[in-house]
């Protein structure tokens, strides 16, 4: 159980130690007791990685749906969230959906680019919102999982680390002043520690 704690924070680490929330980290994988929660369907996988491919797009490099980020998404708060956090989760994607018919009068994977980046980006300006006034033990915003899960399975998946970075397999010397260009891909380090 360490090793996978241990394997979990490098990569939040490698996405810019950004934390997803604290019933990940410190009691949702080792948790005794786990009160069973609803799976998650087909259709929902579907949906999280369109919301993902709207929070990454494919440009140059695949996007979110190419790295499979709803079937990550499922499996960490299947496996990890406590049930509280995995309802509210479920309960979000029922809201993205419900919000895009009403709105748009399609599902949200049917819509325009730019119609779900405006869906998107309004429950990101609502979860900072509520965040601000969250205190440590509260559940999370299901918005903020969902951003924080996609980058992290997206930049820990193998298109991640190889066509979104620039992936050393076997890193050599150090070079601390390496040229660097607006635009430049950062380095994805696989042996590089995160303590």
């Amino acid at each position: 159980m360490t090793d996978r704690r241990e394997a979990i924070a490098r990569m939040a680490a490698l996405v810019g130690g950004m934390t997803i929330g604290a019933e990940f980290f410190l009691s949702g994988c080792a948790r005794p007791g786990k009160k069973p929660v609803t799976p998650f369907s087909a259709a929902d996988i579907a949906l999280m990685d369109e919301i993902g491919e709207t929070i990454i797009p494919t440009t140059d490099t695949p996007g979110a749906r190419a790295a499979s980020v709803g079937a990550f998404m499922a499996m960490v708060v299947t496996d990890c969230y406590d049930a509280e956090s995995h309802a509210a989760f479920q309960d979000g994607l029922v809201t993205i959906e419900s919000t895009s018919r009403q709105r748009y009068g399609k599902p949200f994977a049917m819509c325009a680019p730019a119609d779900r980046t405006a869906l998107l980006n309004e429950l990101d300006h609502e979860q900072r919102a509520v965040t601000q006034g969250k205190t440590r033990g509260d559940t999370a915003h299901f918005f903020k999982l969902m951003k924080e899960l996609t980058l992290l399975g997206y930049f820990s998946s193998e298109i991640g680390c190889t066509k979104a970075l620039r992936y050393v397999e076997t890193p050599g010397a150090y070079h601390g002043d390496v040229p660097y260009k607006k635009g430049d891909k950062g380095w994805f380090n696989p042996a590089r520690r995160y303590n």
